[in-house]
């Protein structure tokens, strides 16, 4: 997998999860340059490569298969050219302005004999997810596609990100059906939360004696019970240098129901530590995390969170970034995904599928 880019952080990310970045030049980095220009550029500098298998960044549900079986149809079936599709349902009317005083023309229906949805096979449209071309066809700029051939896709795959209202509705798709790995998703037998800053907001507030004081959500406190009764246990965990000083910290975990590590110099070994104690493994280990001493836990356990205000470096590793700050819903909405996960994992393939007959 090549990632084409001119941005230090995205080329950076790419090669943290594996892939090979070229550089773009100036020249195909333009708000004006297309996708062609760059894949063009990419092939003078790539003499070897034979086939393109472009993929817009901007499909979020598209699995490995859906490439193999795409690219099947050029190495076994003989296609030259494949693009993916979808099939939709919507009936289409020709435009017009209402000063010029004329009716709309349907495009695709008989109004007199209007089908019924479930009657219609629809039509196929382009949906953007990829495109596999042999080289020629990119050096020549699309003159001629040769043997061409569509690969459909299925609705709930075609998700296509093109304005901001597509992103709640992207992130929601992808929830139920995007790809995660090989692996069915973990059970996730133990969460561990970083205390300040991720059920905390890390603010320290101090009252006119002098106590010092710290806000918590109950949406928070909530999910550890929701968490609990689905056989999670949770951990608080606060490195040697939290704000949260210690007897406040014992506070609120009590007060969570739940235990507290403290004062833990250096998590990863700590938490390998309790892993083999448990007798767990990273697959079955849930983090929400937000300093730099948490980066390697991130890094490894089954499924790492952090809060919008999480720094890049903590980001970065992270398969979940929640849309609630710290201390402030954060954890509930993490807590939330971890059981959909868990659902997902001791479900039947079938229960995540639409009824097409009875759509």
């Amino acid at each position: 997998v090549w990632v084409s880019t001119d941005h230090d952080e995205i080329a950076r990310v790419a090669k943290l999860w594996g892939a090979q970045v070229i550089r773009r030049s100036p020249e195909v980095s333009k708000d004006s340059s297309s996708s062609l220009e760059t894949i063009q550029e990419f092939l003078k500098l790539r003499p070897e490569v034979d086939i393109v298998c472009h993929i817009q960044a901007t499909s979020p549900c598209l699995h490995p298969y859906h490439i193999k079986e795409a690219l099947q149809m050029i190495t076994d079936e003989g296609y030259d050219y494949v693009f993916s599709v979808v099939r939709r349902h919507q009936f289409r009317w020709s435009e017009v302005k209402r000063e010029e005083g004329k009716n709309p023309t349907a495009l695709n229906i008989n109004t007199a004999k209007r089908p019924r949805r479930q009657d219609w096979p629809g039509e196929i449209c382009e949906n953007g997810s990829f495109y596999f071309s042999k080289r020629e066809i990119l050096e020549n700029g699309y003159q001629q596609l040769g043997r061409t051939v569509y690969y459909e896709m299925l609705p709930e795959h075609s998700v296509d990100i093109d304005v901001d209202i597509d992103w709640p509705v992207a992130e929601e798709r992808v929830l139920r059906f995007g790809y995660f790995g090989l692996e069915k998703p973990g059970e996730f037998r133990l969460l561990l939360c970083s205390l300040s800053g991720c059920l905390t907001d890390g603010k320290i507030y101090i009252s006119v004696s002098g106590e010092e004081l710290v806000s918590t959500n109950h949406r928070d406190l909530t999910a550890i019970h929701m968490l609990q009764s689905e056989n999670t246990e949770v951990i608080l965990i606060a490195s040697s240098n939290d704000s949260v000083p210690k007897a406040l910290a014992e506070k609120l975990a009590q007060r969570a129901g739940c235990t507290l590590m403290y004062g833990v110099e250096h998590k990863l070994p700590e938490v390998e530590r309790l892993m083999k104690e448990k007798g767990l493994q990273w697959k079955d280990i849930a983090y929400l995390g937000t300093d730099m001493q948490d980066v390697d836990c991130l890094a490894r356990a089954g499924l790492s969170g952090v809060p919008p205000c999480a720094p890049a470096a903590a980001v970065i590793p992270a398969k979940y970034t929640c849309h609630n700050p710290a201390g402030r819903g954060a954890l509930w909405e993490f807590a939330k995904y971890i059981l959909m996960l868990k659902k997902k994992a001791t479900s039947k393939p079938e229960e995540d599928c639409i009824d097409r007959m009875n759509f």
